[in-house]
């Protein structure tokens, strides 16, 4: 049997001599490298707000709770899809669903990819995820996914609801980077970056939300600085 070309290109990159990457360039010396943690906190909420999130704050799972049941009676939320990351997993939210008139989805409730698919972006109106780390610089949140964390909950449904504990804040991308792909550790295959809901000016220059994934993005920030 032949080899077709993409057989030919991989086996000539197995081949390959092996670089070493070049040295990452130095730090900056970045105002956000000094905040402390209250800073860190105050300065994500900030850059947060900037960039079009709805931002609220919680002591622990119980006011989190409180705050989706805000939410949800708010913009009239009946049906969600939620991730099972360590984040949200604690908080129950199928029972919570119960409580609050709210019909509450997994990845696991589906039978197969396709309904999934389905439920993610024509059954559902809001997607509930925790992230892994979110950037006070930038009011980045960053999410890497696994089978609890699937992309879809956070980029297909209208509405993205984040749940951020506030000790995964990092001052800087440098900061999340360090911890991703640090020395030694496995690099995650797959994760996303959101800074904001999806926009657009592509078309005649027009801003436009919700294009490429959720129109409104809402944080809610769960935790106190320690000191």
């Amino acid at each position: 049997m032949s080899k077709t070309v993409k057989d030919e290109i991989l086996d000539r990159l197995k081949v390959a001599p092996q670089k070493e990457p070049p040295p990452r360039p130095m730090m900056p010396p970045l105002n956000e490298l000094a905040l402390n943690e209250e800073e860190g906190i105050e300065k994500l909420v900030e850059t947060l707000t900037l960039i079009g999130c709805d931002v609220h704050r919680a002591r622990d799972s119980e006011e989190t709770l409180e705050k989706l049941t805000e939410i949800a009676r708010a913009e009239g939320l009946t049906r969600i899809l939620a991730s099972e990351d360590d984040v949200v997993s604690p908080l129950d939210l199928p029972e919570w669903g119960k409580k609050s008139n709210v019909e509450v989805f997994t990845a696991k409730d589906c039978r197969d990819r396709e309904e999934f698919k389905r439920v993610a972006f024509e059954e559902v109106e809001a997607g509930v995820t925790g992230v892994d780390f979110a950037v006070a610089e930038s009011g980045t949140l960053c999410l890497v996914h696994d089978e609890k964390q699937p992309r879809l909950v956070s980029l297909a449904p209208i509405r993205h609801i984040a749940v951020v504990p506030v000790d995964r804040i990092r001052p800087v991308y440098e900061s999340v980077t360090d911890e991703l792909f640090a020395a030694g550790g496995k690099a995650p295959s797959h994760l996303t970056f959101i800074s904001g809901p999806s926009m657009t000016g592509d078309i005649q220059a027009t801003l436009f939300r919700g294009m490429h994934g959720p129109k409104t993005v809402t944080v809610i920030l769960v935790g106190q600085a320690s000191s």
